[in-house]
């Protein structure tokens, strides 16, 4: 029985979003094998909050990882919309990961050349948006993260929580169905960490994302409508 704070919604469920099955992965290191996740089966609901929390080198970030096809597991599946993304060629994965899912790191991952509005806008240049539009789209979600007067700043002469406010705003950028964060106030302190925390909070309720966090905060966990617990690589009862 998985530690959540919410019943889990039946396998045929329309509202399902994504599903993990039996996933594992293993690595080799130093002439053994090491395996990080041992059979990790999973469900989010379309619209819901799920915080991933455990010590460190319990699985979270490797989990995250995999639900977002960063990675390939050793075994196992991610069915996202009733589709397994690792049925998908190398060049098809990176189209799902950029239409569907919206990535937040600890470390923000700014481009140092490239004001903030650039780097926002990247993405979409990058999925062939033509650029006016890719400016007005930007411009918008900056101005949800509270940055409408800092779009020209480059990542240099923003404050820690400003670059990962524009970090979030890119992740957003595409319009993705789900957003996927890693230990995204681990880096920030306390007072910066509240604001971000509100800002998600903020963003998924008017998205209506289907949002999930590895965090060790436990503020930011119990903020979450479930909690998912890992240990050794599997899901604590």
């Amino acid at each position: 029985m998985n530690s959540v704070k919410e019943k889990a919604l039946p396998d045929n469920s329309d509202e399902q979003i994504m599903q993990a099955r039996n996933l594992v992965k293993t690595y080799s290191a130093a002439s053994r094998k090491v395996e990080v996740l041992k059979g990790i089966d999973l469900t989010f609901a379309r619209g819901t909050t799920t915080a991933l929390v455990g010590a460190s080198g319990a699985g979270k970030s490797t989990l995250l990882h995999l639900l977002g096809g960063l990675d390939r597991p050793t075994d196992g599946e991610v069915i996202f919309e009733g589709e397994n993304i690792f049925a998908k060629s190398d060049d098809e994965l990176a189209s799902f990961r950029n239409r569907s899912i919206g990535f937040v790191f600890q470390f923000h991952h700014l481009l140092p050349e490239f004001t903030a509005l650039e780097n926002v806008m990247m993405p979409l240049l990058v999925a062939g948006t033509a650029q006016k539009k890719a400016k007005d789209i930007c411009e918008t979600f900056l101005s949800d993260v509270g940055l409408s007067h800092r779009m020209l700043h480059r990542p240099g002469e923003l404050s820690g929580g400003e670059q990962q406010r524009v970090a979030i705003a890119r992740a957003l950028s595409l319009s993705p169905k789900m957003l996927l964060a890693d230990e995204p106030t681990g880096n920030l302190d306390m007072k910066t960490s509240e604001d971000i925390h509100r800002l998600l909070d903020d963003l998924q309720k008017k998205n209506r994302l289907t949002l999930a966090i590895v965090t060790h905060n436990e503020t930011l966990a119990s903020a979450m409508g479930r909690t998912i617990r890992l240990a050794d690589g599997r899901i604590t009862d």
